[in-house]
């Protein structure tokens, strides 16, 4: 491994734990390692993820088919779904398109988007869904970011408007998929 020369070339490496340990080793990076890397850069071991928790009122299976069927993901999410929501299968979202990975019915369904937007490519979509104070709260993670970009900000914000969408199909029989969705900036 060739010796850094100045922070701004330290700060175009991705900092993982292998080559953490091996810059540590030598003791004058690990001076200069003090002074020159953010902390922030320090503390990032994973890849980042989008987290949200809704509760819904209505039951896992009605939740859990809204998730797993291209009418429900029509209903909340995209009008114009379409493809093949079983395992194995892909849906088309129209920008993306997701291959099924796993199901477990009521329980959780699980994606990985093939085609779509570059920093989507390979990132995987959860949804667990539980029942719990008379409710079902519905876990979502969309994991595998390769950094924290905009864009990330952007899409995070877009899938709380769609995970409503969905609560509100579901209580009141009313989603907001797209392109009827809520906007969240001009041009959206």
């Amino acid at each position: 491994m060739g010796q850094l020369q100045s922070s701004s070339e330290c700060d175009r490496i991705l900092i993982g734990r292998t080559f953490l340990a091996d810059f540590l080793r030598n003791q004058r990076n690990a001076k200069f390692f003090a002074s020159a890397i953010p902390r922030s850069a320090i503390l990032k071991t994973k890849m980042p993820d989008i987290l949200h928790r809704v509760g819904i009122n209505a039951p896992v299976d009605r939740v859990f088919d809204a998730l797993a069927s291209i009418g429900g993901l029509r209903g909340w999410w995209v009008s114009d779904a379409g493809g093949d929501a079983g395992v194995g299968g892909v849906v088309n979202f129209g920008f993306c398109q997701m291959r099924v990975l796993e199901a477990a019915p009521y329980r959780f369904n699980h994606w990985r988007c093939i085609d779509g937007p570059e920093e989507w490519l390979d990132t995987e979509v959860t949804f667990t869904i539980e029942w719990k104070d008379a409710q079902s709260f519905l876990l979502f993670k969309h994991a595998g970011w390769k950094e924290p970009v905009e864009f990330m900000a952007h899409c995070s914000t877009k899938w709380a408007t769609f995970l409503l969408s969905l609560r509100d199909l579901l209580e009141t029989g009313e989603g907001r998929p797209a392109p009827h969705d809520r906007k969240i900036h001009v041009g959206d």
